[in-house]
């Protein structure tokens, strides 16, 4: 049971209600919000641990509540939508949501994908726990820093520095980046990737691995001459590709 309130953002109140009964019996804690601009008060107010945000809502609509909350925090965001076009859902991604439920949904499946982004949040690693757990210490436990030239990513910290500069990396990106150099050279398909990134029933097009890698690329600053690279292998997936 989370300490802090999961926050429920949808100007549709049965949506409210039936996702807090289902999040209660669980034992979470739910505190709601019928539009956007309630939404960005209650963040403030409350400091929940994770924000369920529909995309269409009065005052202010839930892809700018995303843009305004990933400026300045890392609150892990799971976007609802009614749209079923690629070009929204891949939207809410870009702008840092960690991930995406098209409605109708089942409740169920709701509360699964929020355990899943909250054990990743919690914990560093992966839902299954397993492809995290293998860069073994001297003492054989599981380190959670890996170093490379001018680049450190530290898990305990959910931090990733290049040239000594903290990069502001969403939870996914830092997952997705941690995940490929903790095994470098080795080539990943995205559907690896969305297995092990974004959980074991994440029903996403693969299209959403191309988008944040593009998005890692980008905020990486990776040039020519550095010592690594994510490398993409044409027709299969991506590597951290270390020269």
């Amino acid at each position: 049971m989370q300490n802090k309130p999961i926050l429920l953002v949808d100007d549709d109140p049965h949506v409210s209600e039936v996702l807090s009964l289902y999040l209660e019996k669980e034992g979470y804690q739910v505190v709601c919000a019928d539009n956007g601009r309630a939404a960005l008060e209650k963040v403030k107010q409350v400091s929940p641990c994770l924000m369920v945000l529909d995309v269409m809502m009065p005052e202010i609509d839930g892809i700018e509540v995303c843009q305004k909350v990933r400026a300045e925090r890392t609150l892990p965001i799971i976007m609802l939508t009614a749209k079923s076009e690629d070009v929204d859902k891949i939207l809410g991604l870009e702008l840092g949501a960690d991930d995406y439920i098209t409605k109708p949904f089942n409740p169920r499946e709701v509360v699964a994908r929020i355990k899943a982004v909250l054990r990743r949040a919690n914990n560093g690693s992966n839902t299954d726990g397993q492809v995290l757990s293998n860069q073994g210490g001297a003492d054989g436990n599981e380190t959670k820093l890996l170093q490379f030239p001018h680049l450190e990513i530290d898990m305990a910290k959910y931090r990733v520095c290049v040239n000594g500069k903290v990069v502001p990396l969403t939870p996914k990106e830092i997952e997705l980046l941690w995940l490929m150099a903790s095994h470098p050279n080795m080539v990943f398909t995205r559907e690896n990737l969305l297995e092990h990134v974004w959980g074991y029933s994440y029903s996403g097009e693969t299209r959403t691995v191309d988008t944040h890698v593009k998005r890692l690329r980008r905020k990486l600053m990776i040039a020519p001459q550095d010592a690594w690279e994510i490398t993409t292998v044409w027709g299969v997936g991506y590597k951290f590709e270390v020269k």
